[in-house]
C-alpha cells in the first residue's frame, strides 16, 4: 500500500456538491491511447442533487439520484448525465423541498397546508423512497436503477431516459432487496431480501429472476417470473439486521447476519413520528457477535444445522465466495466491531476540513479485509479442534460446547483508517470460483483518494494514486479471449478540481496500474457509488 496521502485543500468537497444534468453529451479529450477493443458505455449512479429549496440532503445515500454515462467508440469518449425521474425527485423539484423521507432526511409536511391538513399528514403515513442512487443492474435485456427499497427504476441505457418505476412487492415477497444482485451464466439473476412472515416475525428471502425466454412467443417480463427460492429465518424476531449484500458460490447462497439492527418497532413508528428517518430505526446488538447462514442453490434448503458464528463486524460488500474441499471460503471487506460506519457518512461529517474528517474517523469502526472458511461437513470431534484443513489459509473454525462452530478470520488487508472497499473482481470468470485479484477503491478516513489491486493469496498490492485525485469504485473489464484472470482494465470516475478540466475517466491496465489514457471533461462530476460497464 502507498504511503498514506494527506488532503488539506480538502477538494473532496467538490464531490459531494450539486450539478446539472447536461442537455446532450459532451466530448472528453483524450490522454495516452485507449485499447482498440475497448468499447461500449460505462454506467454509474450516485447522488446529484445535494439540497433542494435550501433544505440540504443530510446522508451520503440520500442525495438524489443521477445516471452518468461514458460512451467509448471509434476511438473517441463521450459523457452524459441525467436525473433519474423518479417521484422523490420529481416531487422534490415540483414543490422545492424534501418531500419523501431519504436514508437520513426527514421530510415534512407542505408548510402551505393548513394546520388540520399537516397534522393529518404526519399519521398517514411517510411513503417509502424510490431514489434509486445505488447501483444500476441489468436484468433480462434491461436495465434498472436501484436503492434498496421495493422499487427499482427501469432506464433506457442509450439516452438515459426515465421509462418506469416498477414496485418488486407486486411479484414476489421482499420489503426491499439489495443494489448487489448476482447473476449466472445464464443470465439468472439472484437477490435477496427482508421479509415479514408470520405474527410480524421477520426473515430473508432469497430471489431467483429467470432470464428472458429464448421462444420467440414468450417475451414476457423476467421480473413478472420472479420467485422466493429459499427463506433464512432471523436471529431476533423483530430485529432483522441490516443487509447490503450477500455470497453465492456454485452450489450455496451465504448470508452473513451482522450485529446492525433495524428495530421494527421503531421504523413502524417511525411512519408517525415527526422528523423521523430509516437511520432512526437502526441500532446496534452489542452482544450477538456475527452469525453466517448458508443456504443450498439447487435445490434450495436451508442448511440449519450449520451454525457459524464469529465476533461482530459491520459488513456491506462481498468480494467474493467458492468451494474447495469441502469447505466455503468468503472473503468480505468489514469494518470491526457493532457500531454502524453509516453514522459516519453524514454530509456534515465528510464535507468538513481534513483535520476534522480524520478526527472523526478516529473513532469510527475500522476497516479489514478478511477472509472466512466454513466446513460444510461438520464433524462433531472434540470441541476447539480446527476443522479447517486447507493449506494456504490460516482463517479457522472450530466447535463449541453449544453446537455451534466458532469462526476466526484470515486478514487478507488491513491499514488504519484505510479502508479496501467497494471491492469489484473479474466477475464472469471468477464469480463463485477460487480466485487470485480484487480490485477496490482504497478509502482514506473514509475520502476516496486511491485504487488499489490486491492478490488475495499472496496479498500483495499495487497502488494507482495521483494528488489531489478522488476516483470511484474501478470496474475490470476483461481484453477479448483473455485466459490471464487480471488480463483486461479497470474504468474509474476520477475527479480532480482546480484542474482545466477536472474530472476524467480513468483506464488502468488491470495487470500493474499502470494508466493506458484518460478522458477528460470540462465538468465536475459528483461521487458515484456503483455501475455497469454495458460492451
Amino acid at each position: 500500500m502507498a504511503s498514506r496521502v494527506e488532503h488539506p485543500a480538502a477538494g473532496y468537497k467538490k464531490i459531494f456538491e450539486t450539478v446539472e444534468e447536461l442537455n446532450e453529451p459532451i466530448p472528453a479529450q483524450i490522454i495516452g491511447v485507449i485499447p482498440s477493443w475497448l468499447g461500449g458505455s460505462l454506467l454509474r449512479m450516485g447522488p446529484g442533487l445535494f439540497e433542494v429549496g435550501g433544505e440540504p440532503f443530510n446522508h451520503l445515500f440520500d442525495g438524489q439520484a443521477l445516471i452518468h454515462k461514458f460512451d467509448l467508440k471509434n476511438g473517441q469518449v463521450t459523457y452524459y448525465r441525467k436525473f433519474i425521474r423518479t417521484d422523490a425527485y420529481v416531487r422534490a423539484i415540483t414543490e422545492n423541498r424534501v418531500v419523501i423521507t431519504e436514508f437520513g432526511t426527514a421530510a415534512y409536511p407542505d408548510p402551505c397546508k393548513n394546520i388540520f391538513s399537516r397534522f393529518f399528514t404526519y399519521f398517514k403515513g411517510i411513503e417509502v423512497t424510490d431514489n434509486c442512487l445505488v447501483n444500476i443492474c441489468p436484468i433480462g435485456e434491461d436495465f434498472y436503477a436501484v436503492t434498496e427499497t421495493n422499487y427499482i427504476t427501469k432506464v433506457d441505457p442509450d439516452s438515459l431516459e426515465t421509462l418506469k418505476k416498477v414496485d418488486l412487492c407486486k411479484y414476489v415477497s421482499v420489503n426491499g432487496v439489495t443494489a448487489h444482485p448476482h447473476t449466472d451464466a445464464d443470465g439468472t439473476v439472484y437477490n435477496m431480501g427482508n421479509c415479514f412472515g408470520k405474527n410480524l416475525s421477520l426473515a430473508y428471502n432469497i430471489v431467483k429472476i429467470p432470464p428472458p425466454q429464448e421462444d420467440e412467443k414468450d417475451k414476457s417480463d423476467p421480473l413478472e417470473r420472479s420467485q422466493v427460492v429459499v427463506q433464512l429465518p432471523s436471529s431476533e424476531r423483530l430485529k432483522p439486521s441490516y443487509l447490503h449484500s450477500f455470497g453465492m458460490t456454485d452450489n450455496h447462497f451465504v448470508f452473513v447476519e451482522q450485529p446492525v439492527k433495524i428495530n421494527l418497532l421503531k421504523f413502524l413508528s417511525a411512519w408517525s413520528v415527526r422528523g423521523a428517518t430509516y437511520m432512526d430505526c437502526f441500532e446496534c446488538n452489542d452482544s450477538m457477535g456475527t452469525w453466517f447462514h448458508l443456504a443450498t442453490k439447487d435445490p434450495a434448503d436451508y442448511l440449519s444445522s450449520h451454525k457459524f458464528r464469529t465476533s461482530a463486524f459491520n459488513i456491506f460488500h462481498h468480494i467474493n465466495a467458492y468451494e474447495e474441499q469441502g469447505f466455503i471460503v468468503v472473503d468480505l471487506c468489514t469494518w470491526k466491531g457493532h457500531d454502524f460506519v453509516y453514522n459516519y457518512l453524514y454530509l456534515a461529517n465528510i464535507k468538513e476540513e481534513w483535520e476534522e474528517v480524520k478526527k472523526a474517523a478516529m473513532t469510527a469502526p475500522q476497516p479489514e479485509v478478511r477472509r472466512y472458511v466454513l466446513p460444510l461437513d461438520i464433524h462433531r470431534e472434540e470441541q476447539g479442534k480446527n476443522l479447517v484443513s486447507l493449506s494456504y489459509t490460516t482463517a479457522t473454525a472450530a466447535l463449541r460446547s453449544d453446537g455451534t462452530i466458532w469462526l476466526e478470520p484470515e486478514v487478507l488487508f488491513s491499514g488504519p483508517r484505510q479502508a479496501f472497499e467497494f471491492p469489484q473482481i473479474n466477475y464472469s470468470l471468477c464469480r463463485g470460483k477460487k480466485y487470485s485479484f480484487a480490485y477496490g477503491l482504497g478509502l482514506n478516513h473514509f475520502i476516496p483518494d486511491r485504487i488499489v489491486k490486491l492478490n488475495v493469496q499472496t496479498k500483495e498490492t499495487w497502488v494507482w494514486q495521483e494528488e489531489e485525485c478522488y476516483p470511484s469504485e474501478p470496474l475490470f473489464v476483461p481484453t477479448p479471449a483473455a485466459t490471464d484472470e487480471d488480463d483486461g482494465v479497470l474504468l474509474s470516475i476520477v475527479v480532480k478540481p482546480g484542474a482545466e478540466r477536472p474530472s476524467f475517466l480513468l483506464v488502468l491496465d488491470a495487470v500493474k496500474l499502470t494508466e493506458l489514457a484518460r478522458a477528460e471533461v470540462s465538468t465536475i462530476i459528483p461521487v458515484t457509488l456503483h455501475g455497469t460497464y454495458k460492451p
